[in-house]
């Protein structure tokens, strides 16, 4: 067992660069330096990705050592490697242009195309987010106007994570408070609730009977005017009076 031990240590202090580099990795990456297999490629972030179907179970022979050790996110790791790392697939990203020059030759060409493409497998756009982050939840300030230390999104920035058309840090649906009226120079209202919230009692109670005149004279209004059309309703039909001669 000690002799084990010693022989991964020398591994891991070859394959890693030293003691610098060991410790690093065992105080970011847990048992990361003392696990080795096949390097199969990098990313765009600079993860680089391993293989080790031999000395470890089903589930824990893929594996990832992140790019910025100190500054790593699990969002960091693109689509197209995420599916390696769970195995919906076994070929490596860096092996897809293998499979599609031959999966072309399966496509038959049925007329000219001036397309800029000559194939459509394996199609993928190409995603640019802030330093890699595919999840853009992420990308979020932790508090009004620090910013997100975390992955380095600076004071100030806006952030990126979606919000549904209704939210209110959605930015087409925030409006411009308008006012609608006032009370004095310094009681501004945006709607009629509003005033009535910033009315003392005493103009809550003249503002009440103010309301109740004018409804008062509205009923007034429309009942003559509803009299007055009772009256020319009932004129109809009476014929023309012709006076004797």
């Amino acid at each position: 067992m000690v002799y084990g031990l010693i022989q991964s240590v020398r591994a891991a202090l070859k394959y890693r660069g030293g003691w610098q580099g060991l410790k690093e990795h065992m105080y970011t990456n847990g048992d990361l330096p003392f696990k080795f297999g096949t390097y199969m490629g990098c990313d765009k972030a600079g993860n680089r990705y391993f293989e080790n179907r031999v000395d470890y179970p089903y589930g824990q022979h893929r594996w990832v050592e992140p790019g910025d050790i100190h500054n790593f996110d699990s969002t960091s790791i693109s689509p197209e490697w995420h599916g390696w790392m769970v195995s919906m697939n076994d070929a490596p990203p860096t092996q897809e242009e293998d499979y599609i020059e031959s999966a072309k030759e399966n496509v038959l060409k049925m007329c000219h195309s001036d397309a800029p493409d000559d194939h459509a497998v394996g199609f993928q756009s190409n995603i640019r987010n802030f330093k890699f982050m595919h999840n853009q939840s992420q990308i979020r300030s932790r508090g009004y106007g620090i910013g997100n230390p975390v992955v380095g999104l600076p004071p100030g920035a806006k952030d990126a994570y979606y919000t549904q058309p209704g939210s209110p840090n959605n930015d087409a649906s925030i409006r411009k408070n308008e006012m609608i009226g006032q009370l004095d120079e310094n009681r501004l209202y945006k709607s009629l609730k509003w005033a009535d919230r910033l009315r003392t009692p005493e103009e809550r109670l003249a503002y009440e009977n103010r309301f109740a005149k004018e409804q008062a004279k509205i009923i007034s209004d429309a009942d003559s005017q509803k009299a007055n059309r009772l009256k020319r309703l009932r004129s109809r039909g009476l014929g023309t009076v012709v006076g004797s001669q």
